[in-house]
């Protein structure tokens, strides 16, 4: 005794179960589908690699670029910094100058007093502006250089070489490497005999 018995009809094909059918529809991709997709994905990868090392560049690029401006600023910062510190000093060399000039012609009758109160307060004003960096500018005695001193009166005379400062009128300062004032000097002239010595240097 056979089950379903089909008169001789050939006999319909069993259903698939679920997981028949999801074998069914697992498409198995061939060796030339294989190695076309590893290909893409290679070319895809490369694109990849390009891409993050042009992104890579760039930021170096804009890490640089940050790194050159925050410089530059800093530096233009110390340059308005240096240059609010010049203009005040250049007001106080003037204020140096007048107690310079008192000093150097005291009355006689002057209370002693005073005049040590007058060089303590020279002294502390010097000694302030020696901490910011100004030191005077050599002149007696010294070549004269136009980049340090400025020539009120070229002065005919034997007893100095030629072009040699003979003395300053008004000191001249510097603010570190920067000249802030040249000195004001008297220049000797003295082209008949150039190689005399020098009598500062003796």
């Amino acid at each position: 005794m056979t089950d379903n018995p089909t008169n001789g009809r050939p006999r319909a094909p069993r259903p698939l179960t679920r997981g028949e059918e999801r074998v069914e529809s697992i498409h198995t991709p061939s060796r030339s589908e294989l190695a076309k997709r590893i290909t893409e994905l290679e070319r895809e990868l490369e694109a990849a690699r390009t891409d993050a090392q042009d992104k890579e560049r760039a930021w170096q690029r804009t890490a640089a670029d940050f790194s050159n401006y925050r410089r530059r600023v800093e530096e233009e910062r110390a340059v308005m910094a240096q240059f609010s510190n010049a203009v005040l000093i250049t007001k106080l060399l003037s204020v140096l100058d007048d107690f310079d000039r008192a000093l150097a012609s005291v009355p006689e009758d002057a209370h002693e007093g005073w005049v040590e109160g007058i060089q303590l307060v020279e002294r502390k004003l010097r000694t302030v502006l020696e901490s910011e960096g100004v030191t005077p500018i050599e002149a007696a005695g010294q070549p004269f250089d136009p980049n340090l001193h400025e020539a009120v009166v070229h002065e005919e005379t034997s007893e100095y070489p030629d072009n040699i400062v003979i003395d300053e009128v008004q000191r001249g300062y510097r603010l570190g490497d920067r000249v802030l004032r040249p000195a004001l000097v008297r220049v000797a002239n003295n082209p008949t005999n150039p190689n005399i010595a020098n009598p500062k240097e003796n």
